[in-house]
């Protein structure tokens, strides 16, 4: 058995597939952990959210961005924009389902000594803590008022961290912690605006996971949804969107010995 660890598919099914090929996956013996971002702005969406549903005792994966703005548009807190590519998967005849699955994953899962995150964790959290943030914003979208609950987590305040937060606040900041985040200011602020490479970061930001006595500096951290620092292979974290919906490459990483496994993007996807 083997854990492969897979970066921001973003609906790209074909991309997808040519990666499971390559790494020679094969159903009841590997698992897959997907690092979020799994459906939106490729053309492939519906059939990605079909095969992993399909597959999900096969699959572990974590909400990204882009997937709980899918499950807002689809519980019409807001409506589509025009990037987005998820008319297919609303209007088909299993549409419910694979959002109920959706709905259930979690924002951070950690095992075998690795934690993964969509976007990245605040340098205040251990691990313990950013599992108990995931579980907190869980129930709170598989309550009754999930709807209530979606519409609440939209907005860039607050932007720093504090226990003294109030519970919408609190759920706001952990979501854009997990699914958003890139930089941080120097007192520790989020910021949203900054999505370019390292070299070209303002000295005034720092990465998330280069901020000063970040407390999950011990733990292996796999992400995504910074396209541009494209693949980053340290001890502490490796960073795997590679930009496949950018018409790049779609990338794996086996848990066990970090090999790295990709694609070039399929043109069909995009």
């Amino acid at each position: 058995m083997a854990i492969y660890v897979i970066g921001d598919i973003q609906g790209c099914y074909n991309s997808f597939l040519a990666l499971l090929k390559k790494i020679k996956f094969k159903r009841g013996r590997d698992k897959l952990w997907l690092v979020g971002d799994l459906i939106n702005r490729g053309n492939g969406s519906l059939q990605v959210l079909r095969w992993c549903y399909k597959n999900k005792s096969s699959v572990t994966a974590v909400l990204g961005n882009h997937d709980l703005h899918a499950l807002a548009i689809k519980y019409k807190v807001i409506e589509p924009d025009d990037e987005d590519t998820l008319s297919r998967l609303m209007k088909a005849k299993d549409s419910d389902v694979l959002f109920e699955w959706l709905k259930s994953l979690p924002l951070v899962h950690y095992e075998k000594k690795h934690l993964m995150v969509h976007a990245g964790v605040l340098p205040q959290w251990t691990v313990k803590d950013a599992l108990k943030f995931s579980k907190e914003v869980s129930i709170q979208l598989r309550s009754k008022k999930y709807v209530e609950f979606l519409s609440l987590m939209y907005g860039n305040k607050p932007d720093k961290w504090s226990s003294s937060l109030s519970k919408n606040d609190k759920a706001r900041i952990i979501i854009n912690a997990t699914t958003r985040l890139r930089a941080l200011s120097s007192s520790g602020a989020i910021d949203f605006t900054y999505k370019g490479e390292l070299k070209n970061m303002p000295k005034k930001l720092k990465p998330w996971f280069d901020f000063p006595k970040r407390k999950t500096k011990d733990t292996t951290i796999f992400f995504g949804h910074w396209s541009a620092l494209d693949l980053v292979t340290r001890k502490d974290i490796f960073a795997i969107d590679t930009g496949c919906v950018w018409g790049r490459s779609l990338t794996a990483i086996r848990l066990e010995d970090k090999s790295v496994f990709s694609v070039k993007t399929n043109a069909k996807d995009i």
